[in-house]
């Protein structure tokens, strides 16, 4: 099974979603953050690979499927999908 733990950069494949410039998710067993540059980001809750977006953002969830090394996500609000999204792991360096 693919392991979402890490630091992950985002990339917009799809969809209704923005350029993913400096984009990145840190996911951590249950939690996780989705951020953007230098600012905190906004917490989630991992469920299985399902990144459920806390309030303010209640109803936004990404929905991810291992694809190689990474993941293909799926930016969806109350169910319907807006876009599509890929993450790779960032190297930290580590072995």
């Amino acid at each position: 099974m693919a392991e979402l733990d890490g630091l992950w950069d985002v990339e917009r494949v799809s969809g209704f979603l923005p350029p993913m410039v400096g984009v990145r998710k840190e996911i951590s067993g249950s939690r996780g953050v989705t951020k953007v540059g230098p600012f905190p980001g906004w917490p989630v809750d991992v469920v299985g690979f399902s990144l459920r977006y806390r309030a303010p953002l209640a109803g936004f969830v990404d929905e991810l499927e291992p694809d190689g090394d990474g993941f293909a996500g799926r930016a969806t609000f109350r169910g319907l999908e807006f876009g599509r999204f890929a993450m790779t792991r960032v190297d930290q360096g580590g072995t």
